[in-house]
């Protein structure tokens, strides 16, 4: 019989762990033993939720505010008038502006990863909602993108707010919670409070169990299924 590599021997370690549901530590753990690439990876949360996703009334969409950060930084830009292009541009928007960043982006410009809009903004922005709502990148009051409050919108996405929403197909909802270089209680933190989110957002017209399954996987590793019932145990992280 052939010499497993070293790679071979950690899958097979994995497929055993995942003949049990694990606590989150554990498969953190299992996730940091693999073989590193050349990259700091992402860590990702994935929930498959018991909602029907092709009713409107069930769709699962939100934000939350990880505690331990993204461990990437967030390029912001924002669209506004007047004196709220300044409160951007204090708060620390990579790009602010007017009809002319609109100009901009219509001609192609999306070197930033959200985009912020106040109300009165929003009409200079429904042309391009061919370019912006496929990148996901127009501006939704659900998700705290269009808002009179341009300052702290922008000082909330660089110190790691996110959005996450569920998929049209299935119904999960998945999200980066950090990177592989982040400490064990850091990732839990950020998982705890997406978890908490997660249960917040459950639709009152979702019947049954609401949370059916979670997996954590990294960017280049395998997917490990957790143990739905051991994951309130997490909000010691947020209180620590």
């Amino acid at each position: 019989m052939p010499k497993l590599t070293k790679r071979q021997q950690q899958l097979d370690k994995v497929a055993e762990a995942n003949k049990e549901l694990l606590a989150a530590e554990d498969a953190i753990k299992i996730l940091k033993e693999f073989k590193k690439p050349k990259f700091d990876e992402s860590v990702e949360v994935a929930f498959r939720l018991g909602i029907n996703p092709k009713m409107s009334d069930q769709a699962v969409r939100s934000t939350v505010a990880l505690p331990g950060g993204t461990g990437k930084e967030v390029r912001v830009a924002v669209v506004a008038k007047g004196e709220k292009v300044k409160e951007a541009e204090a708060a620390g928007a990579d790009f602010a502006g007017s009809e002319e960043l609109v100009a901009k982006i219509a001609d192609g410009f999306l070197d930033f990863d959200k985009l912020v809009a106040t109300p009165d903004a929003m009409a200079m922005l429904s042309k391009l909602g061919k370019v912006l709502g496929p990148r996901g990148l127009m501006p939704n009051p659900k998700d705290g993108t269009v808002t009179p409050e341009v300052g702290k919108a922008v000082k909330d996405l660089k110190a790691g707010k996110v959005s996450f929403r569920s998929e049209k197909d299935g119904g999960v909802v998945q999200m980066a919670i950090g990177k592989m270089s982040f400490d064990d209680a850091r990732l839990l933190k950020n998982l705890a409070a997406v978890f908490e989110q997660v249960q917040k957002v459950k639709p009152p017209t979702c019947k049954g169990v609401y949370i059916k399954a979670v997996y954590l996987s990294s960017t280049m590793g395998p997917g490990l299924k957790l143990d739905v019932s051991r994951l309130p145990e997490l909000h010691k992280y947020l209180v620590a």
